[in-house]
């Protein structure tokens, strides 16, 4: 009767009956939303996914991963990063799990072995040097890997993230590695897509970040290369939002690249075919989203990444309906500099339907970012979108859009909502001086003429308002430098820039702090909140209760001091506090699926975050 019953516990768990005790290893899941079945590793059951016992269920409620059963050896659990602690293994673990005579005799906590990269990281001359040393934590110790940047995000954001990971992935082809972290799609596999979706290791995918890599900040097309920023977006995921690795899966849609110089590389490791646009490109897309979808659900969290703004914007349009998805570039970027401005509120005076702003680029991002504006006014007071919009002008590289200009009739149709009745302002200054804007916000792609901040345009946003809001957001020449801001404004500026920069002295000895503005702030705790209500849609409510949450969590220490943005030091608690403004909104708007609704939506983003500390193996 024993044997029978142990038979049938063995079939249940998925683990064969023929497997010896010692090839049997318990391994205590992580916390986290997450759900995750672990997939047993080559040499074991490949493909094979297996359930959580009845026994081990959690009774209190959180949602933290039960016992699996997984066949492994030492040696695998070494060279697994999901698993591996490197010489944290207690010397009790390396008896049960074969791992004796592996290691040296040493046993370091995971806090030493912290320090221990974090001194690696910093011997480093580049940040790619930085980037390359970081990713090859990554695929050796996930839990490492995730604690070092979640201790230390403000030092490390700029290596993770931009500006160094558009230089790691104009460099993929060379520094491609054999066990790439992304899943790659191309026109080849149309048909197959959802067999495709099926060989990811992790069936339990909560969220999605897809490119095409068609538009890379200043580095336009670089096609599958683009995959790097992607992957550096789940682990920010992870380590700012707390969201399980495990459930993110980075997505590369490669439709070629109209790159030449990738073309010509013999490194290139994409499709060699000039990009495909139109209808191939649509159907492609189609029937990716659409296995998405039958595969994960319709609460699957869909980010799209670095893509035109055409295609984009016409993915959001009909699949908006069909699960939550949105464009980081376009609707996170908005949500960032919206808290930035709201924030500085308490400063500048008035609200935010009293303040004239001005945009300054060429692509449709500006135009985005207005739009969010113009319709956080509009939820704010009893304003339409369009009065709305007659306070936010744009200038792009021909000057303030206008009726009256001459190329009015052929502008591009994302500006035609800015384009107001005034006199021409054919550049900049011009612009300034006859709107006397109290915000300025720079979206370039690169901060040069016509859109560069000179000190004539900084003195004369100083002449039309005590505490002039200037954001210089270039992703690569910044319009201006903090130090300008603030010497041509006499240090009133509340100054934000798109990388962080270091405080600066005024001349009177004060100083001061220039935020970074970033969306950061923005998109982890989106997707957490998404994820904490099982919502089916994002709308443009929820992003700006995200940036309003933001905002409201900047300090009056801090707000005196300069910064418009609280410190990264607290990304978490940010990230919780989104999560819950973005699961409100949600629960408001009936399109949770998570019931009952959590008494406390914050503690409830707290409690299902996933955190890195190694776990206790028996």
């Amino acid at each position: 009767m024993l044997s029978f019953l142990r038979l049938k516990h063995r079939l249940i768990s998925g683990v064969p009956a023929a497997c010896s005790i010692k090839d049997k290893l318990l391994l205590r899941g992580c916390d986290g939303i997450s759900g995750e079945r672990v997939a047993a590793p080559s040499g074991g059951l490949s493909g094979r996914f297996f359930g959580s016992l009845p026994e081990d269920e959690d009774k209190s409620g959180r949602p933290t991963t039960p016992w699996v059963r997984q066949v492994i050896s030492g040696v695998d659990l070494m060279r697994h990063p999901k698993y591996n602690k490197g010489l944290a293994f207690s010397d009790a673990e390396r008896d049960r799990l074969y791992l004796r005579g592996l290691l040296p005799p040493a046993v370091l906590s995971q806090e030493v072995q912290v320090e221990r990269i974090l001194l690696n990281i910093r011997s480093k001359e580049g940040p790619l040097d930085k980037s390359t040393y970081l990713q090859g934590l990554q695929e050796r110790n996930e839990r490492l890997y995730h604690r070092v940047l979640v201790e230390n995000i403000e030092e490390l954001l700029p290596v993770v993230y931009t500006p160094t990971v558009r230089l790691a992935c104009q460099k993929y082809g060379l520094m491609f590695k054999s066990l790439p972290r992304g899943l790659f799609i191309t026109l080849e596999d149309r048909g197959r897509v959802f067999r495709i979706l099926k060989n990811w290791p992790e069936r339990n995918v909560k969220l999605l970040v897809v490119s095409d890599g068609e538009r890379v900040g200043d580095l336009g097309d670089l096609g599958v290369q683009a995959v790097g920023v992607p992957i550096s977006k789940i682990s920010l995921y992870t380590a700012c939002g707390g969201i399980s690795p495990s459930i993110a899966m980075p997505v590369m849609v490669d439709v070629g690249t109209d790159n030449e110089e990738l073309l010509r590389s013999p490194f290139y490791v994409g499709v060699r075919q000039h990009r495909v646009r139109g209808d191939a490109y649509y159907e492609l897309m189609d029937e990716f989203l659409t296995a998405v979808k039958r595969r994960f659900g319709n609460t699957v969290l869909v980010q799209f990444e670095d893509m035109a703004y055409d295609n984009a914007s016409k993915l959001l349009n009909m699949y908006r309906t069909e699960f939550p998805c949105f464009n980081d570039d376009m609707s996170g970027t908005a949500a960032a500099v919206l808290a930035g401005v709201m924030a500085a509120l308490p400063k500048t005076g008035g609200r935010l339907q009293d303040h004239r702003i001005l945009f300054a680029g060429e692509g449709a991002v500006v135009a985005c970012v207005a739009e969010l504006f113009a319709t956080a006014v509009a939820t704010q007071t009893s304003q339409t979108v369009l009065d709305a919009r007659k306070r936010l002008w744009l200038v792009d590289s021909q000057g303030l859009v206008t009726r009256e200009r001459g190329d009015s009739s052929t502008l591009e149709s994302f500006k035609l909502p800015y384009c107001h009745s005034a006199p021409e302002c054919p550049d900049l200054l011009s612009a300034v001086k006859s709107l006397k804007p109290t915000v300025l916000i720079g979206l370039s792609t690169a901060g040069a003429p016509p859109f560069r901040f000179t000190p004539e345009v900084l003195q004369a946003m100083a002449g039309a308002s005590q505490h002039p809001v200037i954001f210089p957001l270039s992703a690569s020449v910044p319009e201006c430098t903090a130090q300008e801001a603030y010497t041509h404004t006499d240090g009133r500026a509340l100054v934000a820039t798109e990388q962080r920069v270091d405080p600066v002295t005024l001349p009177n000895g004060k100083l001061v702090y220039p935020s970074q503005c970033t969306s950061t702030y923005i998109f982890p705790g989106v997707g957490l909140g998404a994820l904490v209500s099982g919502c089916t849609k994002l709308r443009d409510e929820q992003f700006i209760a995200a940036a309003d949450a933001v905002s409201r969590l900047v300090s009056d220490e801090e707000l005196a001091h300069g910064s418009v943005f609280p410190s990264l030091r607290k990304i978490r608690d940010i990230s919780a506090s989104v999560a819950k403004a973005v699961a409100q909104k949600a629960y408001e708007g009936g399109f949770a699926t998570a019931l009952p609704k959590p008494h406390n939506l914050y503690e409830a983003a707290r409690q299902s975050m996933y955190h890195p500390q190694y776990r206790r193996y028996r």
